[in-house]
């Protein structure tokens, strides 16, 4: 099933710069305070996709005023649920080592279980109606950092990952080198009112390899994918929020599309992908 774009970069006002990445309102650089938890849930669609509906939740947790944990995982769903999939499981920390007025930077680090449980009804000849396994492991670590205030914030990420078909593989076996990927991005918020604010944000994922993971021959050569989004939040309160937002994403690949699933002629350049994907989120601190 292909991917749905399952998360979107929306924000609602905020009341002071000091204050404005404590409030639970889709700030791109939002912290619980010490002894809160938080909850953003997200379902979502695409206007081009044969997995119509997804759902997705992030929950995390305040240690300190400067350190957070949280769990992420979503799953999407076929042919009246018939078919599922569980996509992903991610562990998450972030420390705030900047906390300096309007500006903030942290420290991101996450071990994502990916690729997924995925139910299907029997099919003749199958061995299992339960595929119950994952396919890759991915760990992340990087950075965040921006300036915010009442009226905006701009705030920047870099992201490193590597990701392998077992969690502790560590180049162990010619041609299956893992896969490593840089992650860029720039998330902005403009706030409208009190209760209305609008974010727009752009990522670029990036494959740092030359060869493709698992079948040696295969050769990369600048494959990457942009995203797009655009969101507009209503803020309930200080501790929820309610936003709607859509999305797109744009490839490029060159080299050896054998086992990727690109589609034919994306190697060519870059290029758009059909459709674009929407959902809404509703998040609360607590």
């Amino acid at each position: 099933m292909k991917k749905l774009a399952l998360s979107s970069l929306i924000a609602v006002f905020a009341v002071s710069g000091a204050h404005a990445a404590n409030v639970i309102d889709g700030n791109p650089l939002y912290m619980p305070k010490a002894g809160h938890f938080y909850s953003v849930t997200d379902l979502s669609s695409h206007t081009e996709n044969d997995t119509p509906w997804g759902a997705a939740e992030s929950f995390g947790y305040g240690i300190l005023n400067n350190f957070a944990i949280n769990v992420d995982t979503s799953m999407t769903e076929n042919k009246a649920f018939d078919e599922f999939a569980w996509d992903y499981l991610k562990f998450g920390a972030t420390f705030r080592a900047l906390d300096m007025g309007a500006w903030k930077v942290d420290a991101l680090g996450a071990f994502n279980f990916g690729g997924g449980l995925y139910v299907h009804p029997d099919v003749p000849g199958e061995d299992s109606w339960f595929n119950h396994h994952w396919t890759n492991y991915t760990w992340t670590v990087g950075a965040r950092g921006g300036y915010t205030t009442s009226r905006f914030t701009v705030a920047a990420k870099a992201l490193f990952n590597y990701s392998n078909s077992e969690a502790f593989k560590w180049n162990a076996d010619e041609g299956e080198q893992g896969i490593h990927t840089l992650v860029l991005g720039v998330d902005g918020q403009y706030v409208l009112c009190d209760k209305l604010n609008l974010v727009a944000g752009v990522e670029y994922t990036g494959i740092l390899d030359k060869e493709l993971y698992g079948t040696p021959g295969a050769k990369i050569e600048n494959g990457g994918t942009w995203g797009g989004m655009f969101g507009v939040n209503y803020n309930i309160d200080a501790t929820k929020y309610i936003g709607v937002y859509v999305n797109g994403t744009m490839d490029h690949w060159k080299g050896d599309r054998n086992g990727m699933g690109v589609a034919p002629g994306a190697e060519k350049g870059w290029g758009f992908q059909d459709g674009f994907g929407y959902g809404v989120k509703f998040g609360i601190d607590f």
